[in-house]
């Protein structure tokens, strides 16, 4: 394909007349790669041909103007690059955006600043593309009226790296498969990540701090998720990872601290025969560091450092057969054993029960009591002289005494 450079030079009075990009598009031959000069330059812009649009230095401003979505392109082979993209509409049902591709491949969003817009960059049926290094912030608006600042849907094969979503609403990855998300940066968000229907991504060295919850994976299988560091989930049960009826999953190395819940696990795995692997993780200082929910059973627990929790292992519903998962070579830090022989493995299993003072588990009115000094009484009377029987929850059969390393 011939590559035209097509270097643009106006004048800031010409920059904010009404039409000038889309007329330059119109005008561009397919291949052109058209270079901006800083300044003001109005959205609502249609890209139909394979073409680039670079900022040439900063200051290059692409304005929607408060209506619909800013840039729109139709086209494959399509490269936004050193842009600032400001002021969408405000119509969800529009879906208004910064940019929207749909039904396109081998194309690029790097290196933009994408701000005030309500969402941020929509992905429809688009493969082999990249979105990278982007900084983008939703409109301020209360966070469930937000839009999410990156949207996949039905779309394969693309890298998501080393993006900063803050007060946005979600990133979202739903009937997509083969993605690579990795180094992505999100705060104050409601979903950092949200995975629905999608299989076969890997979710590696994301940092996501003080959202609603940090990843959240439903209906998906065939998934890694690694080297991810999640902290301080908002609220009463504000969650570091979630797994609700996944399989086939691997959750390796990440570290998920001061967060409501560490792991949730519901219905996981899901489909008959297949395992989720939760191995060398670390859940560090949170109120739980894994609560079950439903059945959920044939999770393999391996290696995990399980530190700082005020409760280690919550089991919601009695049908939960959390006894079903492997656990093996986990630390604990309540640990109660003796390693005689010095191999770092405790001689006795570490076996967890719940006792009285997990009534709230049942009954929510309970909980406001929770961590109370009535609570840890009743606590300690359960299990120094039960009353009644505790519920077996999981034993880990070879817990590790010292954290090496």
């Amino acid at each position: 394909m011939r590559t035209l450079l097509l270097t643009l030079y106006l004048s800031l009075f010409s920059l904010l007349e009404a039409g000038v990009l889309q007329d330059a598009i119109d005008k561009a031959p397919a291949g052109s790669i058209i270079k901006l000069p800083a300044g003001v330059y109005e959205g609502s812009i249609v890209i139909d041909k394979p073409l680039s649009i670079i900022g040439k230095e900063k200051g290059v401003i692409i304005d929607g103007m408060g209506k619909g979505t800013v840039i729109t392109s139709k086209a494959s082979f399509v490269t936004l690059k050193n842009l600032t993209i400001r002021n969408s509409g405000e119509r969800s049902d529009k879906v208004d955006a910064a940019i929207k591709m749909s039904s396109v491949s081998q194309c690029e969003i790097s290196h933009c600043v994408i701000k005030d817009c309500l969402f941020g960059i929509d992905f429809q049926l688009v493969n082999n593309s990249i979105i990278a290094d982007n900084n983008i912030t939703s409109k301020d608006f209360s966070l469930g009226l937000r839009g999410d600042g990156i949207r996949i849907w039905e779309s394969n094969d693309n890298i998501v790296k080393n993006n900063s979503l803050i007060k946005s609403r979600d990133l979202v990855v739903w009937y997509s498969n083969g993605n690579l998300i990795e180094g992505n940066f999100g705060e104050h968000n409601r979903y950092s990540l949200h995975f629905m229907h999608a299989g076969k991504n890997i979710v590696k060295n994301n940092h996501f701090a003080y959202n609603s919850v940090g990843i959240f994976f439903m209906y998906s299988k065939d998934t890694i998720a690694t080297g991810n560091v999640i902290k301080s989930s908002l609220g009463a049960t504000g969650m570091g990872i979630g797994l609700k009826d996944v399989s086939n999953f691997i959750l390796k190395d990440n570290t998920i601290i001061y967060c409501a819940q560490g792991i949730y696990i519901d219905r996981s795995p899901f489909e008959p025969g297949t395992y989720n692997w939760i191995e060398d993780n670390k859940f560090l200082y949170n109120a739980e560091a894994m609560h079950f929910h439903s059945m959920s059973e044939n999770n393999i627990i391996k290696n995990n450092v399980i530190m700082g929790n005020i409760e280690d292992i919550v089991n919601d519903s009695r049908a939960s057969k959390t006894s079903r998962n492997e656990v093996v070579g986990n630390y604990w830090d309540n640990y109660s054993g003796f390693d005689r022989d010095g191999d770092n493995i405790g001689d006795t299993p570490h076996k967890i029960y719940q006792y009285a003072d997990q009534l709230w588990v049942f009954n929510p009115d309970v909980k406001f009591f929770y961590g109370s000094p009535v609570i840890s009484l009743l606590n300690f009377l359960a299990k120094l002289a039960p009353f009644t029987k505790p519920l077996f929850i999981l034993e880990d059969a070879k817990p590790k005494v010292k954290i090496k390393g």
